[in-house]
């Protein structure tokens, strides 16, 4: 192997090598120091079951080494690669590079795969670890060679019957409660039960949304604006509908017309979809499925309430879009009835 002949005697220790490393998990080194390096080890980092332990970044540029990026920092370039790797027991390596073709040390890697290391690329194990895509410095080609976003018509099918048969039985078990909550909503504020919005959904084409109303009914007088916490809008029995999601139960009249399904992206308003196309990159693959009652995002992320939370979300809901299967939306829908009993995110 020509790329390894480097001898391990030439490698200068830096101080971090002190750091004590745990002998069950996997020490991961990230290749590249740039946003998709630094919130792959933030992800890393985070995770509550750590299984991984980063033990720094490589930089093209010698002058970047020792400097501290999140934790820990750069601690060699590529062309210390190999004896950086036997240091410190390397098992993963992350290629985290935003130019390939002008700096990935190719040889060396496949030498490292030949010998039996871990060498992932840096998109997918933020997916896999943070259960969203990284949109901002995906590129197209790795979306369009993707071996997800698979639309198998049995899974599409069965998912449509599930749709259907589930929000029948729920229309019919929940008719009373339907009914206590329209006499809270009429002896709480003026105005109707129900409330219909215009929203996008499959395909980008528009429908209207039923919700049960918990706002005033002159909430947007001053035009459509993001909710907002402890929003002055809302009406007292409408925060509690809004707190146990009791408000969006009206939408199963959407699933059943086949407008939405049980689990998906959350569906937006028209005019916030043209504001987050224009500042949101690849925003438009959220309409290739039905919009859902419930999403990945909804049990993963607090409610979006801006252009910002938006941009995260929509990391969330391309990971439903890519993965989309039926063991996903039974964990969804687990996951969801957590999210609701304990009152998470609501505004």
């Amino acid at each position: 192997m020509n790329a390894l002949q480097s001898t391990v005697s030439s490698y200068q220790t830096p101080a971090t090598t002190r750091r004590r490393w745990s002998p069950l998990k996997k020490r991961i080194l990230i290749l590249g120091s740039g946003k998709l390096a630094t919130d792959l080890c933030q992800v890393l980092l985070s995770k509550r079951t750590r299984l991984f332990e980063v033990v720094g970044f490589l930089d093209q540029d010698s002058r970047r080494v020792g400097e501290r990026l999140v934790n820990p920092g750069i601690i060699g370039t590529y062309d210390q690669l190999f004896e950086i790797v036997e240091h410190y027991g390397v098992r993963t390596i992350a290629i985290c590079l935003e130019d390939r073709r002008a700096h990935l040390p190719v040889q060396t890697l496949l030498d490292f795969k030949a010998m039996g290391l871990d060498v992932v690329d840096g998109h997918h194990m933020y997916e896999e670890e943070s259960g969203r895509l990284s949109i901002d410095l995906l590129r197209p080609s790795a979306l369009i060679f993707s071996t997800g976003f698979k639309r198998r018509a049995i899974t599409m099918g069965l998912k449509r019957l599930f749709d259907i048969g589930a929000a029948l039985t729920g229309l019919l078990l929940l008719l009373p409660l339907f009914g206590v909550v329209g006499m809270l909503i009429k002896l709480d504020s003026p105005g109707p039960v129900f409330y219909r919005q215009m929203r996008v959904g499959l395909r980008g084409h528009p429908y209207m949304i039923w919700k049960f109303r918990s706002m005033s009914t002159d909430a947007e007088k001053e035009g459509p604006r993001w909710a907002e916490t402890q929003d002055p809008r809302i009406s007292r029995v409408g925060r509690w509908l809004r707190k146990t999601r009791i408000d969006e139960l009206p939408q199963l009249i959407n699933v059943i017309k086949g407008e939405m399904s049980l689990v998906g992206p959350r569906p937006e308003r028209p005019v916030f979809v043209q504001e987050l196309r224009e500042r949101i990159p690849y925003y438009d693959l959220r309409h290739t499925v039905r919009p859902g009652i419930t999403g990945w995002a909804q049990t993963r992320f607090r409610y979006g309430a801006s252009a910002e939370d938006a941009h995260v979300k929509l990391q969330y809901d391309l990971y439903y879009v890519k993965n989309m299967s039926l063991a996903l939306d039974l964990r969804i829908l687990t996951e969801t009835a957590r999210v609701v009993l304990l009152g998470e995110g609501a505004r």
